[in-house]
């Protein structure tokens, strides 16, 4: 455990970024020092937000002399506590806020150069101007920046057909312990000389180093996008959907959300202009957009292809939204579910994945074990089906105690994450480990595994100050 800052150190850590930007105000530290689920709460002696990579190398090379524990932070928007500091209250806290620069774009090598502090929304923004999609897409875009996403090998619902953040990244600046910088803004998609350096620090969650920039790949705009809201009768013919509009669905699957009744129940009875796109109730529902390059015949082939499912039994009533306004309307409803879910009371909470063809059987059994093991208790599994990737929430039962239904947290990770691995999934399918799932990582991980993990961080970090008690 590093000992308490000294007064003189913070003095030299302030003057590295100015007065303005060291924050030690403890009501100004706030918004910086608790996480928005609300399980997360740190404490510093110092906010520092530098204004260039130069800063940033600055306070990494003291760091380093002085044996102060530095924790990087994006938006704050994680969900494992990994962007915040411990209570010990011995560590400082590094917002990227400030690196927002969009740097270059390039639309004919289809790249945008992007810092750290830049949020989500505006590298799509970015792109779009220069008339080219990125397509990672998360409901925190707004606020989440590129460089927390980065940290986290953040997912989103276009993973389906671009990839995880890991999958759109070709080069990074990077500042490791000690100060040296790492310039390795590259922009070639096919560079074969050694390690792929760049694929330690992508969901390192900022153990190994400061991620300060990146080249992010931009694709062409889909000319057209088709969006339909579909009731199926369950996961397997939800599946069995899926692999019909990959077939026959007129262009590119680029999203596939699975949600259950309960899920649109809450969003619908919590937001007040959220509708329900379909009369008949059913007990599940797909969200399906198809992208294509073709001008116009996507809603023709959406609707062919529904037309087909429906014959078959996969599919039940559905909607095809006839302008981007309803088509907004049906991603609220799937953007709403976690948030609407803190309005019936607490909720246990899992990201995990299993292979796609999996993913039908892990939810009949892991739905039956929670029941099981909570009565009363009220499972909403919701997520991309196309991927693997379930958030399989658990709302507590109706009336219940919300302290002791909480209380059962860490057990109920236990029912649900041994189902899990007997499905041979993964226990963090894109939120990261943080805080909230270190412990359980080397119950989850091949020894091996483990044991390279830690000689890569004795490597980079020998003295073990960067985001120390996160992932290890």
């Amino acid at each position: 455990m590093a000992a308490e800052i000294s007064s003189d150190l913070l003095s030299r850590f302030a003057a590295i970024v100015g007065a303005k930007y060291a924050i030690s105000d403890v009501n100004d530290q706030q918004p910086f020092l608790k996480e928005w689920r609300d399980r997360y709460h740190g404490k510093t002696p110092l906010v520092l937000l530098p204004g260039s990579v130069e800063e940033v190398s600055a306070i990494l090379k003291l760091a380093d002399e002085t044996g102060t524990p530095i924790v990087p932070q994006g938006g704050n928007t994680g969900l494992v506590g990994g962007q915040v500091p411990h209570a010990t209250g011995n560590e400082l806290l590094v917002s990227l806020r400030r690196l927002d620069r969009v740097r270059a774009v390039d639309p004919d090598s289809n790249t945008l150069d992007v810092e750290a502090g830049v949020t989500l929304q505006r590298v799509q923004e970015a792109a779009d101007g220069a008339g080219r999609f990125f397509p990672l897409s998360l409901p925190s875009e707004g606020s989440c920046t590129i460089g927390g996403n980065i940290g986290t090998n953040a997912g989103g619902t276009g993973v389906i057909a671009y990839g995880n953040t890991r999958d759109l990244i070709l080069g990074l600046e990077v500042v490791l312990p000690g100060g040296r910088v790492w310039h390795g803004m590259r922009h070639l998609r096919k560079d074969n000389t050694g390690y792929d350096l760049r694929n330690l620090f992508i969901g390192a969650e900022g153990t190994l180093g400061i991620v300060t920039a990146a080249v992010v790949k931009i694709f062409p705009k889909p000319r057209s996008v088709g969006t339909a809201f579909i009731g199926v009768d369950s996961p397997a013919d939800a599946l069995n959907l899926l692999h019909e509009a990959r077939a026959n669905g007129g262009g590119t699957v680029t999203a596939f959300e699975l949600m259950p009744r309960l899920g649109i129940d809450f969003v619908v009875r919590h937001v007040s202009d959220a509708r329900d796109p379909i009369a008949e109730k059913y007990p599940w529902y797909v969200l399906l957009e198809v992208s294509t390059q073709s001008e116009e015949g996507v809603g023709d082939a959406l609707e062919g292809m529904l037309m087909a499912a429906y014959e078959k039994g996969y599919a039940g009533d559905a909607v095809i939204a006839s302008s981007l306004e309803q088509a907004a309307d049906f991603w609220r409803l799937r953007e709403q579910l976690s948030e609407t879910q803190k309005f019936e009371g607490g909720s246990i909470k899992h990201d995990v994945s299993v292979p796609i063809r999996l993913v039908p059987a892990f939810l009949e059994k892991a739905i039956a074990a929670v029941e099981a093991f909570i009565p009363g208790c009220r499972p909403l599994p919701f997520g991309h089906l196309g991927d693997g990737n379930i958030h399989f929430n658990i709302s507590q039962p109706v009336g219940g105690d919300k302290k002791a239904f909480l209380d059962k947290w860490e057990a109920t990770n236990q029912v649900v994450h041994a189902i899990v691995a007997e499905f041979h999934g993964s226990i963090s399918a894109e939120h990261g480990i943080g805080q909230a799932k270190r412990a359980l990582l080397p119950g989850v991980k091949d020894p091996v595994e483990m044991e390279m993990m830690r000689a890569i961080k004795a490597t980079l970090d020998p003295k073990g100050i960067m985001n120390p008690g996160k992932v290890l």
